[in-house]
């Protein structure tokens, strides 16, 4: 415990990581164990001991004056233990205690008699601690990658669950997605041993997996004993449901029909380039599927809720229960290691063929969309409850679309890598970037960036410009001219660091000052460029800052001549 008061100021408000307690009555050690397990097995945050629940404090009650052997009370009370700060803060001219403790990213913190707490929001937005179900246990232990639900037995299932048809249909999907063909020379009983869809118990009998009633189960099965198990393929059109079907099939049938459905709302054009016909569809089919197997692999198979595709007149949705998997987050869905969370399940659908082996199926649906100049996959959705990925079906940008199939060409075929698709794409939507803004958007470090811009520099796709403190990039003079945009590659390129200095002294010198939106609209730049260069200005002393943030105006400094 820290011995020196401190006097923050708490929170407005509780919130799932901030809790407030009042001590009058002395708040039980049972109680207080419970809360900090709650806050712990859900993200963490303070709990603020002598505080009433509006806000208001009303200080600690005598019995916990003395502070020091909180820690270890809780600690006692925790399993496993856990580690808590506290300091003891003044408040209105009373003294409290604010107790601050980690989210816990193993297994879920109980107290020693037994109980198992989380937070939650109520429909009012107002947190509470309610219990955690078995199932909810079951679902933290898989997306923290400490248990597999893929892999164990299904309670009532025997193997007169299978389906043959669905394992022919196996067989046939091997061979049409260039799965693992050892697994053709296989009888039934090595191939669901080869795969994960039995295991034997202590009798020797082997029973069905989760993984082998989802791949080959039949519909009834699924039905009876996978609940959870459900999916949805809807189109809406100017608000009216043009289609609107629910189904429990297993998973290979369930990709193939989904497909078929699609495919009459995915019309396709075709673009001759060269010797080549360049097929262009509404949505990339490659990413169509790899988001589709993506959803149904990786859902929460210990919830209920259902794997929703939904194409509208903006775009087309993949949502699947069940967040995102410990470890992986929205700013390095690119670069991080694959963490499935149905690892069993992850594994048979990528020896079968229909995802990538490689474990990387979002560089593929990445690929599908920045290949054809559409924007990047949106997962801004995505939340603790749902991974959700939309994918806009804008027009594609034809002549970009032209531009990277003739640089593939000139690589004897071989496909641009996804960092450079998307250096091009920002390039092409930002028009002028940097290269810590370009690691911004490929999630890479300095080194990596710098090689693929050198890469795009030598294939003549990008241009630097200015020295190496400031360079920046922009499409190539070629790209801009076979858009016939050849004024817009001149304001981009046209100005180095000099002039854009230059322009903005000789505002400030007429005008009296400037501010950062004027920058950007009087050199063409974005707000963080024309931050970089506002500070660099400021700190060179040619000018002076005056107010903070949004408020902020330049006017010259002392060592520059009006």
């Amino acid at each position: 415990m820290n011995a020196k008061l401190a006097s923050p100021l708490p929170p407005p408000a509780e919130t799932l990581t901030v809790e407030f307690k009042s001590d009058r009555a002395r708040l039980s050690d049972k109680e207080l164990a419970e809360e900090l397990a709650a806050l712990a097995n859900t993200e963490g945050g303070e709990l603020w001991l002598g505080v009433e629940d509006d806000g208001t404090p009303t200080g600690l009650h005598e019995a916990h004056r003395e502070l020091a052997g909180l820690p270890g009370m809780v600690a006692a009370r925790t399993l496993p233990s856990l580690e808590v700060t506290v300091d003891a803060c003044e408040l209105a001219g009373v003294r409290v205690a604010r107790i601050a403790v980690s989210k816990s990213t193993g297994m879920e913190v109980a107290t020693t008699e037994g109980m198992y707490k989380r937070r939650r929001l109520k429909q009012d937005g107002r947190p509470e601690c309610v219990a955690i179900l078995p199932h909810e246990r079951r679902s933290r232990a898989s997306r923290f990658g400490l248990a597999d639900a893929s892999a164990q037995t299904v309670a009532g299932a025997t193997l007169d669950d299978f389906d043959p048809l669905e394992r022919e249909r196996l067989r046939q999907s091997i061979r049409q997605y260039g799965g693992d063909r050892v697994l053709l020379e296989l009888d039934d009983e090595a191939l669901d041993g080869a795969l994960g869809f039995t295991t034997r118990i202590e009798t020797g009998t082997r029973v069905p997996t989760l993984a082998g009633l989802l791949v080959i189960g039949r519909e009834s099965a699924l039905r009876e004993h996978v609940s959870t198990h459900e999916f949805a393929f809807q189109v809406l059109a100017q608000d009216a449901v043009a289609f609107n079907e629910f189904r429990r099939f297993p998973l290979l049938k369930a990709l193939d029909w989904l497909e078929t459905n699609f495919r009459p709302y995915n019309p396709e054009n075709e673009l001759q380039i060269g010797l080549f016909r360049v097929p262009i569809p509404k949505v990339d089919m490659g990413a169509f599927r790899e988001a589709l197997a993506n959803a149904l692999v990786h859902r929460d198979y210990h919830r209920l809720g259902t794997v929703y595709v939904r194409l509208d007149d903006h775009g087309l949705t993949v949502s699947n229960p069940g967040g995102l998997v410990e470890g992986v987050t929205l700013q390095n869905l690119l670069t991080t290691e694959p963490r499935p969370r149905n690892p069993a399940l992850a594994d048979a659908m990528k020896r079968i063929g229909i995802v990538e082996r490689s474990g990387r199926g979002v560089d593929k649906i990445y690929r599908g969309m920045l290949r054809f100049g559409r924007p990047e996959p949106d997962y801004s959705q995505t939340d603790s409850n749902g991974v959700a990925l939309r994918l806009a079906t804008v027009d594609a940008d034809v002549v970009f679309l032209q531009q990277v199939v003739e640089q593939e060409s000139k690589q004897g075929g071989t496909p641009l890598p996804i960092d450079s698709l998307i250096v091009l794409a920002a390039l092409r939507k930002q028009k002028r970037l940097d290269a810590d803004e370009l690691a911004q958007h490929i999630h890479r470090d300095a080194v990596h960036v710098r090689h693929t811009l050198e890469r795009l520099v030598e294939a003549g796709l990008i241009q630097s410009f200015g020295n190496t403190r400031n360079r920046g990039y922009t499409l190539s003079a070629e790209m801009y001219r076979a858009k016939g945009e050849q004024i817009a590659y001149t304001r981009q390129a046209g100005f180095s660091g000099l002039q854009h200095e230059q322009m903005v002294l000789g505002h400030v010198r007429h005008h009296g000052d400037i501010r950062r939106n004027e920058v950007v609209d009087l050199c063409h730049l974005n707000e963080n460029q024309a931050t970089k260069l506002l500070k660099r200005l400021k700190d060179e002393g040619k000018l002076v800052q005056h107010g903070e943030r949004r408020w902020a105006f330049y006017t010259l400094g002392e060592n520059v001549s009006i």
